[in-house]
């Protein structure tokens, strides 16, 4: 069970962050470029300073795309530690489309057990307990609920969206390949009508774990920062997250951070 102290940690961290990013979002911001020539912004290093700040507290070590330097020999005893994606969707961010996200993933033995997944621009928090499932909330600042019981009274259960007669599948705006392709295509002539929506960040693990969508193959590169939170999301929201090659529920804390191809259904 997650202590409800954890989870409201993670909520603060996160909207912290989410203050941090819309200051700089909404200012002349130059863009740098990390070594492997993905953007990095300001307001990528204030939310990682924001997040590990507020979630000292908690005592847990915290493993973060800004601060990924830490070597497995010493982060493999770890059974509980925050996986933190400060700005997940730089591109998106830079493009100024509004599609990036803050991800808090609480880590257990390498499952995630808990997630929270802040929307600055739109000011949607998605957030999941393995104990009390997924849910969804718009707006919960200036005066958010002060105990877990009151995040769960002001918000929706996921899934949430009505039934549809399409069958809708979620792709990256921002990163494709042929293997995304082929398998779009397979899935058209399975059904009868696809309809295929381009969204950026870990929205569109979200968008399934909402039932606004039906699959989200990912066959791209992806670090296991990218999906921890929408992966323990999804599943309180009764979805999978699957290793394609295994067949099994996507692990964290390998030895490399990088994660397998998956699908999210």
């Amino acid at each position: 069970m997650t202590r409800p102290s954890l989870f409201l940690a993670a909520i603060d961290a996160a909207l912290c962050a989410g203050d941090e990013i819309l200051e700089v979002y909404n200012s002349a911001f130059t863009v740098e470029h990390k070594a492997d020539r993905t953007p990095l912004t300001r307001a990528d290093t204030r939310a990682h300073r924001a997040i590990v700040e507020a979630l000292q507290r908690t005592c847990l070590p915290v493993l973060s795309e800004e601060g990924r330097a830490i070597d497995y020999q010493t982060r493999r005893n770890w059974t509980d530690f925050w996986m933190v994606d400060p700005l997940d969707g730089t591109k998106e961010f830079v493009k100024r489309n509004g599609e990036f996200t803050v991800n808090i993933a609480l880590i257990h033995n390498g499952d995630p057990v808990a997630g929270v997944i802040w929307v600055p621009v739109t000011k949607t928090l998605y957030f999941a307990t393995e104990d009390v499932g997924a849910h969804r909330i718009y707006d919960p600042s200036p005066s958010p609920p002060s105990d877990l019981q009151a995040w769960l009274r002001h918000s929706t259960p996921l899934p949430c969206e009505p039934a549809r007669s399409q069958y809708v599948a979620v792709a990256s705006r921002s990163h494709t390949s042929a293997e995304t392709e082929a398998f779009l295509a397979d899935l058209r002539s399975q059904h009868q009508c696809v309809h295929t929506r381009s969204v950026g960040s870990s929205l569109k693990i979200c968008l399934v774990a909402e039932g606004a969508a039906d699959v989200y193959p990912r066959f791209s590169p992806t670090m296991e920062w990218d999906t921890a939170a929408g992966q323990a999301i999804a599943q309180g929201a009764g979805k999978r997250v699957i290793d394609q090659e295994t067949g099994s529920p996507m692990r964290y804390n390998k030895p490399s951070l990088r994660n397998p191809w998956f699908i999210v259904s």
